[in-house]
C-alpha cells in the first residue's frame, strides 16, 4: 500500500510540476514581490532604521523576506487545488485505482519543489545586493530545513483554503494575512523598538522565533531557545493542519 502511495504521488506530482513548467511566471511572480521589497528596505528605507546591529541590513532583514517569499507562494496551492476540484478531476481520479491521499500530497510537493525556486531566486538576488554570510554546511542545511519545515506547514493551511473556500479569489485571499505577519515580528526592526501591545504580540508569535533562528545560523551567532520555540510552533501547525486538511478531503470525497 505504502508503495502505492509512493508511486501514484509521484506521478500526480510530476503532473502538477508540467503545469508549472508550461507556466513559469507562477515562480517570477512569487519571487518578484519579495525582491521588489528588499529593494524598498534596503535602498530605500533601510538608511532610516535603526537594529541595534553592525550587520549591513539586507543581512538582517533577508530571513523575513524569505518567509514573505514562501507565504506568497503558497497561494497558488491553494488556487490549484480549487480549479481541480471545480474541474471535476478529484472525481475522475476516484475512479481510477489511486491513492486517495497521493492527490494532496501531489498538491503539497509541487508547492515545496516550487517554493524552493522562488527561494533560490531571492537568494541569489539578495548575494547580488550585498547579502554576506559566513555560515557552514551544517548551518546552511539547519536553514533549508526550517524554511522546508515552514513551506509544508504552510502548505497544508492551503490546502485548507483550497477545499473549503467557495470561490477562486476566496482560496488564495487566506495567505494576504500570513504575508503580513512578518512585518509584525523581528523581521524589519527590532521588537523593542515597537508599542506595548505590538511588541508582546510580535515576540510571542511564531515569525519572531523562526527569524531569530535563520538569522543567527547565517550569522555564526547562539542560536539559544528561538530554534525549539520555531520547532514546536512549526510541528504543532503542520499537525494541526494536516488534520483539518484530511478531514475537509474526506468530507468532499465521501
Amino acid at each position: 500500500m505504502t508503495t502505492q502511495v509512493v508511486a501514484d504521488t509521484g506521478v500526480l506530482t510530476g503532473r502538477s510540476l508540467r503545469h508549472i513548467l508550461r507556466s513559469p511566471d507562477t515562480i517570477i511572480t512569487t519571487a518578484i514581490t519579495p525582491i521588489a521589497l528588499m529593494l524598498l528596505f534596503v535602498y530605500v528605507l533601510g538608511g532610516a532604521i535603526t537594529t541595534g546591529s553592525k550587520t549591513a541590513y539586507i543581512d538582517y532583514m533577508l530571513p523575513g523576506i524569505l518567509l514573505i517569499t514562501i507565504a506568497s507562494g503558497i497561494a497558488y496551492t491553494a488556487y490549484r487545488l480549487f480549479l481541480d476540484l471545480q474541474g471535476g478531476i478529484f472525481e475522475r481520479f476516484q475512479s481510477m485505482p489511486i491513492a486517495r491521499s497521493s492527490v494532496l500530497w501531489a498538491h503539497v510537493l509541487t508547492s515545496l519543489v516550487s517554493n524552493l525556486v522562488s527561494l533560490a531566486i531571492v537568494i541569489g538576488v539578495a548575494f547580488i545586493m550585498g547579502f554576506r554570510t559566513g555560515a557552514s554546511i551544517g548551518a546552511w542545511l539547519a536553514v533549508a530545513g526550517i524554511l522546508i519545515l515552514f513551506t509544508l506547514a504552510l502548505t497544508w493551511i492551503a490546502v485548507i483554503a483550497g477545499l473549503s473556500a467557495k470561490t477562486v479569489d476566496g482560496a488564495s485571499a487566506f495567505s494576504y494575512p500570513l504575508i503580513f505577519l512578518p512585518f509584525i515580528s523581528s523581521a524589519f526592526v527590532p521588537t523593542t523598538s515597537m508599542p506595548g501591545p505590538v511588541a508582546w504580540f510580535a515576540e510571542h508569535q511564531p515569525v519572531t522565533s523562526i527569524v531569530n533562528t535563520i538569522r543567527a545560523l547565517f550569522a555564526q551567532q547562539p542560536i539559544g531557545n528561538d530554534i525549539w520555540i520555531a520547532l514546536a510552533w512549526l510541528v504543532g501547525i503542520l499537525i494541526f493542519a494536516y488534520a483539518i486538511s484530511i478531514m475537509l478531503y474526506r468530507r468532499k470525497i465521501s
